[in-house]
């Protein structure tokens, strides 16, 4: 069986650490700070563990954290998360595309859907994603689904205004 680890990092007391804990919003901050100043006053490690819901090598990995970095090693940490699947370069090209029209000749469609982009993305970036995924990047480029009306190519302005009633006043 390992040795038990002690406190090596003495900048605060247990009354110091009490203190910090009260003043903290965070309870799984509190629940760590608790648990280091019962062992600073003597408890043992198990039954520290236990009265604050975790378990002894929980503890141990706290200890560790504390004895490394102080109080900041006690807070949660957030992971990175994945990797982006484009990058800032693509993205732009991305937009670009999205901003111009469509040309039905080359293109095949009138007006561009999620479904389309879904293809054009895996053609030029060789990323396979979801159309939902499509949706969400268009959103981050602050892009909406709104269409425009649609604009007929021989429509007549004086005709329309001439076919519109006036009032008669």
């Amino acid at each position: 069986m390992g040795q038990p680890i002690n406190i090596t990092n003495v900048d605060y007391s247990a009354i110091d650490l009490r203190c910090f804990a009260s003043r903290e919003k965070r309870g799984e901050v509190v629940r760590r700070l608790l648990v280091l100043a019962m062992i600073l006053e003597g408890c043992w490690w198990t039954a520290a563990a236990e009265m604050n819901g975790m378990d002894r090598q929980t503890l141990r990995d706290w200890v560790h954290r504390y004895n490394a970095e102080g109080g900041a090693g006690l807070m949660s940490r957030v992971g990175p998360g994945p990797a982006p699947l484009l990058n800032e370069t693509q993205m732009a090209e991305l937009l670009a595309l999205v901003v111009a029209a469509p040309d039905p000749e080359v293109d095949r469609v009138v007006r561009w859907r999620c479904a389309d982009w879904r293809g054009q993305v895996a053609r030029r970036f060789s990323v396979e994603v979801t159309e939902r995924t499509i949706g969400r990047w268009l959103r981050q480029l602050k892009l909406t689904r709104l269409q425009p009306r649609p604009f007929h190519s021989k429509k007549d302005a004086a005709a329309q205004e001439a076919f519109k009633k006036t009032s008669i006043a």
